[in-house]
């Protein structure tokens, strides 16, 4: 939907936001400590926004996939899920 892209887009702007203060701090000399933190909220932000994404892809293609026959989709799921750990 539209509202989930504009939410996307967003999350994604914030991520790149982070990353690029983290180069920031990189080229500032900044403490490893603060860095290694920054870090860890980028990691998080990033596995939320894939979250989202798979959360929109089970409702989505998946139940259509499902719905159409095709139970093979499932193992696909799967399969994404244990890469996002």
């Amino acid at each position: 939907s539209a509202a989930l892209q504009d939410d996307l887009h967003k999350r994604l702007n914030r991520v790149i936001g982070q990353l690029n203060g983290v180069k920031g701090m990189i080229e500032d000399n900044r403490y490893c400590g603060d860095i290694l933190t920054q870090i860890a909220a980028v990691e998080s932000a990033l596995q939320s926004f894939g979250y989202i994404i798979l959360q929109d892809h089970l409702e989505t293609c998946v139940v259509e996939e499902i719905q159409n026959g095709n139970t093979e989709i499932l193992e696909e799921a799967i399969d994404l899920i244990k890469k996002l750990k």
